[in-house]
């Protein structure tokens, strides 16, 4: 996994950090409680099956894991973009802007490269996203939920890198 040369502080209280490879059982423990056993049946888990993150983000709260995010590598159409999910911060401590700074950190590490997502628009249009109606996800997919950022349109079949 890359790491972005990113770790600024939030609040004196949490902090985003770069993603170790000792925080991957606390992450998938996040997203499980998050998005529950039936994330691996939706269309975005298709595009991080077997693959490993890009870049990857969590949020350090008194040295605890309390949130997280990745970016995943994939192509779409002939062009390299980067996919964005899934966000999860601890229920205890939504509410309180980790998942905006946990966006951001993913924007930052883009570096200007395209970003592609599934997600809700009033949330993620505040970011710069916009609609994908152009990108082809691998399965079935709320296209009004599919948005990005970047140079250019998506325009093409989504898959792996």
């Amino acid at each position: 996994m890359t790491h972005a040369p990113l770790a600024t502080s939030e609040t004196p209280d949490w902090r985003v950090e770069p993603e170790r490879g000792a925080d991957a059982p606390v992450v998938e423990a996040l997203v499980l409680a998050a998005f529950g056993p039936g994330r691996f049946a939706r269309t975005a888990e298709r595009l991080r099956e077997g693959a490993r993150p890009a870049y990857g983000f969590v949020i350090r709260s008194e040295g605890r894991v309390i949130g997280s995010v990745r970016l995943w590598s994939i192509r779409i159409g002939d062009r390299p973009a980067l996919f964005l999910g899934p966000i999860a911060v601890e229920a205890g401590s939504r509410r309180e802007g980790m998942g905006a700074a946990l966006v951001r950190a993913c924007l930052e590490a883009a570096a200007g490269a395209g970003v592609l997502l599934v997600g809700d628009p009033p949330y993620f249009t505040r970011f710069g996203f916009r609609p994908a109606a152009e990108a082809r996800l691998p399965g079935p997919v709320d296209r009004r939920r599919v948005m990005w950022i970047g140079p250019g349109e998506p325009v093409g079949a989504v898959r792996r890198a």
